[in-house]
């Protein structure tokens, strides 16, 4: 349920409501639009008769019910306005959102050692790119495939974060790893394999760093959304989500099933950022750079994009990662889909 003030409504006038409301053994969460201040109250709001609610103060507008069973995540808690997550790097704060231009992450699946993730780092910060991805932590569907080099490689991250300036954004797997990961990390990513590890969520959403939110596998959109719940629930509300790929009846050509989809569904249902990774969601390089673009024309706040030094000899995911030098080919071609949208940046179009 939402209560939506009036315009000009008083401080000291919506600090009363929202203690009332707490008195009401509710949990009020003001949320700070454009034009209004609205009340979100989260809590057993199935009995409560709207007009009882409309009569606490004067400055209330109007109560609304959220119907959508994710109400943190509904683009209806907001009153349709869409959320930005401002992200601090060591150059400044980046900013992904629908009214922002397109943020471009980008490097490697995992880090193999400090020449190859420095190098990276460097070539596709040149390219364009807002953060490095990497993998100190490595779910894989083998136990016999490499599983990254775990806590010796956040500090690699870290060099690399320092040579280059980039924002870093690494998966954490176990909760264990959270806090340490978290010292080197801009962004936590949750993996698509620990999208519906709820223990997880609950933790990562108790911490302070913001969550990219990878979709499961074989996730619904609802299913997907709920997740987000979780780690909104927890009081972090600096959630991206990230449509990676899903699994369907076909996987001769692509390793995955790119939902491109998602991004017309989202604008309606969720009010969160949503980023593309089409890495993942073709699983061949030969095809990322056409889905790049598709998803930047579709309205993708962030696109997630492979690239490795020497992808023949990459630990992990090689088929799918691009150079160095065609990601930044591919940021020139990117620049003329996004500034035909409104979604390029001035400092990525002077270094496309």
């Amino acid at each position: 349920m939402i209560i939506v003030m009036r315009v000009g409504s008083p401080e000291e006038e919506i600090v009363r409501v929202s203690q009332e409301f707490k008195d009401w053994g509710l949990a009020p969460e003001k949320i700070v639009g454009k034009h209004k201040v609205v009340i979100g109250l989260v809590g057993d709001t199935a009995a409560l008769d709207p007009l009882q609610i409309q009569e606490v103060s004067p400055w209330i507008e109007t109560v609304l019910r959220v119907e959508k069973p994710f109400k943190r995540a509904s683009l209806e808690y907001r009153h349709g306005e869409y959320s930005e997550v401002a992200v601090s790097t060591p150059e400044g704060f980046v900013t992904f959102g629908r009214n922002h231009p397109v943020v471009l992450v980008a490097g490697p699946c995992s880090v193999e050692n400090e020449q190859m993730i420095v190098e990276t780092a460097k070539r596709v910060k040149a390219a364009g790119a807002h953060f490095l991805r990497g993998g100190a932590y490595k779910p894989r569907t083998s136990p016999y495939a490499f599983q990254g080099h775990g806590e010796s490689a956040l500090g690699l991250l870290a060099a690399a974060r320092e040579a280059s300036g980039l924002g870093i954004i690494t998966e954490v797997m176990d909760a264990a790893d959270l806090e340490k990961i978290a010292e080197v990390a801009d962004v936590i990513q949750v993996g698509a394999r620990n999208m519906q590890n709820f223990s997880l969520l609950k933790k990562v959403g108790a911490q302070n760093k913001p969550v990219l939110l990878k979709r499961g596998m074989s996730a619904t959109i609802d299913e997907w959304l709920m997740a987000a719940e979780y780690v909104l629930a927890a009081g972090n509300q600096n959630v991206i989500l990230c449509e990676r790929g899903i699994r369907t009846f076909d996987s001769q050509y692509t390793r995955n099933t790119l939902d491109l989809s998602v991004l017309a569904v989202l604008q309606t249902l969720t009010h969160l950022p949503v980023m593309i990774d089409p890495s993942h969601g073709t699983g061949r390089a030969e095809y990322v750079p056409t889905m790049a673009k598709a998803a930047l024309a579709g309205g993708a706040d962030s696109l997630m994009i492979e690239v490795h030094p020497n992808p023949a000899k990459a630990l992990s995911d090689g088929p799918q990662s691009l150079t160095p030098e065609r990601f930044e080919r591919l940021v020139q071609e990117l620049a003329v889909v996004g500034k035909a949208v409104g979604r390029w940046s001035q400092v990525a179009a002077a270094l496309a």
